[in-house]
């Protein structure tokens, strides 16, 4: 599902329009990208939470020449769904036989 996808069906439920809907999904982002850019977690109950972790350095290989490479620490946004919506997608998922 897209972006526009997804304004498309929030506008139709909502009875706002498309440029309306598509300005609080790009402002939602927003927030939660600026939240993440200054180290806070973003917390949405029922669905999950956005937060910042921190890889370390490590040493990797190369698999075309099996050379030890280093790899650097690195910062990445990540989402982790709460314990009931992983449960419902589990339970949509394997009742559907996918």
């Amino acid at each position: 599902m897209t972006k526009a996808n997804i304004v498309k069906k929030i506008s139709a439920g909502t009875g706002l329009t498309a440029l309306e809907t598509e300005a609080v999904i790009n402002g939602f982002i927003s927030i939660v990208k600026d939240a993440l850019l200054n180290g806070e977690r973003v917390d949405l109950r029922g669905f999950g939470s956005f937060a910042v972790k921190h890889r370390a350095a490590r040493t990797a290989r190369n698999p075309r020449t099996n050379q030890p490479v280093h790899v650097p620490p690195t910062y990445i946004p990540a989402f982790k769904p709460s314990r009931s919506f992983r449960k419902e997608v589990d339970d949509s998922i394997s009742s559907s036989g996918m």
